[in-house]
């Protein structure tokens, strides 16, 4: 894995870390990994999937 940085709004993170308090994830970089994954199964690999190419 390679590591990067992003600046998140405050909201963003406290809704992260409710996530974390929830036992819904373990912590932040899990929960934003599958959110990432989920946004590029949709966007990308989806569209690819369904002939669709732009918005």
């Amino acid at each position: 894995m390679k590591l990067i940085t992003i600046y998140l709004p405050e909201p963003y993170l406290e809704a992260l870390d409710e996530l974390v308090n929830r036992k819904l994830y373990p912590h932040r970089a899990e929960a934003i990994r599958a959110a990432i994954r989920d946004l590029i199964e949709v966007e990308l690999w989806g569209r690819k999937s369904h002939g669709k190419t732009g918005r």
